[in-house]
């Protein structure tokens, strides 16, 4: 390799932290293709759509250990796109899943919203009243599975 990206270079080319480089680095999701007779990290082309890779990955909500189960399949020779496609599948399940969620919890809160009587004293108001029960903070959590 004749000329490599330094880290920081590397970092800037993708839009991400220096840190964030680092981080993959002790996770083992990255690593530099070389070293610079001054010791510096150097990454080629290989190591930038890997990092590239990473971050559009993140964007669709794969989680890092997900990543890492995708950058396996992508150099593995017995793996298939359909191995691929399941991942994705059930990455879009889970998805579904959180908006169904997100959904309840909006109009929980709507309707939270629509009892209050903006006039009334807080010992009195009904947002306040109703989070006391057990019952509202059910659906609070089921939106974080």
């Amino acid at each position: 390799m004749a000329a490599g990206l330094t880290i920081g270079r590397l970092a800037k080319a993708v839009g991400v932290n220096v840190q964030t480089v680092r981080y993959y680095e002790r996770l083992h999701l990255l690593g530099p293709a070389a070293r610079a007779s001054s010791g510096y990290r150097l990454y080629g082309p290989e190591e930038e759509q890997r990092l590239r890779f990473i971050k559009n990955a993140q964007a669709l909500g794969f989680t890092l250990r997900e990543i890492t189960e995708l950058l396996n399949l992508r150099v593995s020779s017995r793996a298939r796109c359909g191995d691929v496609q399941r991942k994705a599948e059930d990455k879009l399940q889970g998805v579904k899943a959180k908006m169904q969620a997100l959904q309840a919890l909006a109009q929980a809160l709507e309707s939270l919203i629509r009892a209050c009587r903006r006039g009334q004293p807080t010992d009195r108001c009904p947002i306040l009243k109703r989070l006391e029960k057990k019952a509202e903070v059910q659906v609070e959590s089921q939106t974080r599975r």
